[in-house]
């Protein structure tokens, strides 16, 4: 009989054990993107953004992001980091970015590339906000989508 848990049961969170598996080559990498208004997409475009260089601010996030998952997921294991890239792709209603996590470690860092992506996107919602605002103080057009894993490489 399968059993269903309709609550936390205290005590059955656990980390899994990765003692025994070894150090691999491990490769990452996640997307997603932001659906903005035509005329913040220009700003970005034109580099007119009020808080400064949108995409330099939001790769310095994504890479801190990476860095600090196991911090903000509490199961994640630490492990070394070994190289991290950044790349944004404006497209005709949309900011998209691709956040590649590298690593020689016993598992992998498809978190860290998940967490990258969406603090990227969180901080060019931050950039852009003023822009993106409407009259009521609302966010109509902006949406944070797809966000997900593009592919996972072991050895």
């Amino acid at each position: 009989m399968e059993k269903t848990f309709t609550h936390i049961e205290a005590g059955r969170a656990r980390m899994v054990d990765i003692s025994e598996k070894n150090n691999v080559t491990r490769l990452a990498r996640a997307a997603g993107e932001i659906v903005l208004s035509a005329g913040t997409i220009e700003k970005i475009r034109t580099g007119n953004v009020e808080k400064g260089n949108v995409f330099a601010t939001a790769r310095v996030a994504a890479v801190l992001a990476v860095k600090k998952t196991p911090e903000i997921i509490p199961m994640c294991h630490q492990i070394p980091i070994t190289g991290i890239d950044v790349d944004f792709k404006i497209e005709e209603e949309a900011v998209s970015v691709v956040v590649e996590v590298r690593t020689v470690g016993k598992t992998g860092v498809e978190m860290e590339a998940l967490t990258g992506v969406s603090v990227a996107l969180l901080t060019v919602w931050d950039m852009v906000k003023s822009a993106e605002k409407d009259e009521t103080g609302n966010y109509p057009h902006t949406l944070i989508r797809n966000i997900r894993v593009l592919e996972k490489i072991k050895g």
